[in-house]
Order: C-alpha cells, then sequence, then structure tokens
C-alpha cells in the first residue's frame, strides 16, 4: 500500500459502466487501502465498481444536458479543499477524462501525468509509468506537490478484476458554484451506428491512412475488420481529408487504443520490425 485514498472517475454509457474504469479500480486497489468512486451516473455504476474494490460512489449532479467536465471538477476540488479529498485521482484517456483532467489540474493548480500505462510506487509516492520514443522506453514521473495527483490512464492498460465486493454506498458530492464554466449546455448529440467491437475496447484493429490513394479504398479496411471481428481506425490525414468521421482515429489527437493486433495499412509512420544487428566485423545476425 502506497497512499491512503485513490478516487476514480468512473464512466457509464447506455448504463453500463466503461472498461476502463473497472480496470483503473483494479490497479487502484493494489495501491491504496481505500478505493472510492465519483461519477455522474451512481446508480448506473454502484454494483460493478463495487465488485472490483470501491466502496462509495460520490455522485455529482447538475449534469443533465451540460458538459460533465465543469461539475466533476468542481466537486472533488471542493472536496480536497474541504480536507476530505483524494490523495491520488485515476482518470481513463476519454473525451470526458480528458475534460475533467484539465479543469480540475486548473483549480487544484496541479500538472496531471498523461498517457499513464501504469502507476507504481516511487520512493513511498504514486509514480506514473509514461512510454516515449514510440513506445521503446518508459519513463517513470511523479508529483513533487501537496496535491492530489492526477493520472491520465490509458484504456487496456490494466487487466480488469473482480475482488467480490459489495454495490459500493452512494452519497453526493457538493459541486459548488459553477460560474460561468456551468452555462454552457449540450444542444444536440450525434451517436453514430456501430458494429463490431469499440475502438477503445477492441483486441484487434485495422487502420487505414493516405496510402490507400482514395476514400473509397477506405472499405477494404471495414471489409478486413469485419472478417476479423476488429475495429476500424483511422490516420489523422484520411480523418481530416473528411474520408473518415473523426472517431475512427486513432493516435495521440483521437483515440488512444491497445489492441493484441494492430494491423496498418497505407499509414506513414507505422511500426516495423526492427532487424537484428549483425557481430561487430561483419557475418550474419546473431
Amino acid at each position: 500500500m502506497t497512499v491512503s485514498k485513490i478516487w476514480v472517475f468512473a464512466e457509464a454509457a447506455d448504463g453500463k459502466v466503461s472498461n476502463t474504469t473497472l480496470e483503473m479500480l483494479t490497479k487502484a486497489r493494489e495501491l491504496a487501502g481505500t478505493v472510492e468512486c465519483v461519477s455522474v451516473a451512481a446508480a448506473d455504476v454502484a454494483g460493478p465498481v463495487g465488485a472490483h474494490g470501491a466502496t462509495a460512489v460520490h455522485q455529482v449532479d447538475g449534469t443533465d444536458g451540460k458538459l460533465v467536465g465543469p461539475a466533476v471538477a468542481s466537486a472533488i476540488a471542493g472536496a480536497v479543499a474541504a480536507g476530505n479529498g483524494p490523495d491520488a485521482v485515476f482518470i481513463a484517456t476519454s473525451y470526458d477524462g480528458r475534460d475533467v483532467a484539465g479543469r480540475l489540474s486548473v483549480k487544484l493548480d496541479a500538472p496531471v501525468i498523461t498517457n499513464v500505462v501504469d502507476v507504481v510506487d516511487a520512493g513511498g509516492s504514486l509514480g506514473g509509468v509514461e512510454p516515449i520514443f514510440g513506445g521503446s522506453t518508459n519513463v517513470v514521473t511523479k508529483f513533487t506537490g501537496d496535491s492530489p495527483d492526477i493520472f491520465l490512464v490509458r484504456p487496456k492498460s490494466f487487466a480488469a478484476e473482480e475482488s467480490g465486493g459489495a454495490p459500493a454506498a452512494v452519497s453526493s458530492l457538493d459541486v459548488g458554484d459553477l460560474g460561468a464554466t456551468g452555462a454552457a449546455v449540450v444542444t444536440n448529440r450525434f451517436v453514430e451506428e456501430q458494429t463490431g467491437p469499440s475502438l477503445d475496447d477492441a483486441d484487434v484493429v485495422v487502420s487505414g491512412g493516405r496510402g490507400l490513394g482514395e476514400s473509397g479504398n477506405f472499405q477494404m479496411v471495414e471489409d478486413l475488420a469485419k472478417a476479423l471481428s476488429a475495429a476500424p481506425g483511422a490516420s489523422r490525414a484520411i480523418v481530416d481529408a473528411g474520408w473518415v468521421p473523426y472517431s475512427s482515429q486513432v493516435g495521440q489527437t483521437g483515440k488512444v487504443v491497445k489492441p493484441h493486433v494492430y494491423i496498418a495499412a497505407g499509414i506513414s509512420g507505422a511500426p516495423r520490425p526492427i532487424r537484428p544487428r549483425g557481430p561487430p566485423g561483419g557475418g550474419p545476425p546473431a
């Protein structure tokens, strides 16, 4: 155990808790004596998050028809100011998650460690493991300030495992005055039809890029993805060109994926196998 209390931002869609939430909970209970959640859908997530180690869910109200980020960030910051906050906050690298993390960073005047694929004990405090140089090297970054540690975690960084816990107790978390940040409203939502696994959770991803030649050829990517029960993805280049919607974009400015198999078709800069070097003086590779 490294810290006393970790809060996990629990997300849900269509009444189902996200897989990344359950993955983060599994990791959090390895590191803290108390694991709790913050959510705008406590009734939907209480059972699953309890089964994965959370003892409580703090409900954040007032987000119907509005952005989630301002209210959740304000509620967490208020708990920290009142002395009831966590030592660390785990947030998924999702659309809402990134919004919450950014706003919470400003409210707490604290940095965020992003692109995290693991969280470890780093000399008595928590450290975020981040891949750099195209994933060839990992670095461990830790906080030195007094504010709660904020980690943005990649999907599929951990394996979700149940702990056998009972449904988490639900309580309300005060949001406080949002001021102008709470004025924005969502006037419309566009939900794309989807068949097969989502990019976030897919074990196999087939991505296409500008090397396909023209937009009509992206159908080959979709056909292959369907045959492999995979999710189709796309490079930023063809998203910007209007071939496919932004929801299909894979990468730092799109969706972060971690499949077991990744197939890149017509994408420049895609990972290539590294040929082993031969021994000094020539000859075949060892």
